[in-house]
């Protein structure tokens, strides 16, 4: 059975609001930002088990991939995939959905 992905609302408000933030200085770099993280959440449809088990919550359905300076972290169920955050690699995670 393929899993879909799916966006949390906590998910796509963290890729709004950073897309938001770098079209401060460039509308180029927002929409290369953006693509680059829609893009690796589809890849965890071809192998969702790829990215890091999230060390702070050691969970192994949560999981996470590096893109760029940030974290797209996502939670892996039997049917779903689901995006749950976007976070500066800087910043520690918030409690997550």
């Amino acid at each position: 059975m393929a899993r879909r992905l799916t966006w949390t609302e906590q998910g796509s408000s963290d890729l709004d609001g950073f897309g938001s933030y770098i079209a401060r200085d460039s509308r180029v770099y927002t929409a290369d930002f953006v693509r680059r993280v829609r893009a690796a959440a589809r890849s965890l449809l071809e192998m969702a088990e790829r990215g890091r088990i999230v060390p702070e919550y050691r969970d192994a359905s949560l999981r996470e991939l590096i893109v760029g300076n940030h974290r797209l972290v996502d939670r892996i169920k039997p049917d779903e995939i689901g995006i749950v955050g976007v976070i500066h690699g800087a910043r520690q995670l918030p409690r997550l959905g």
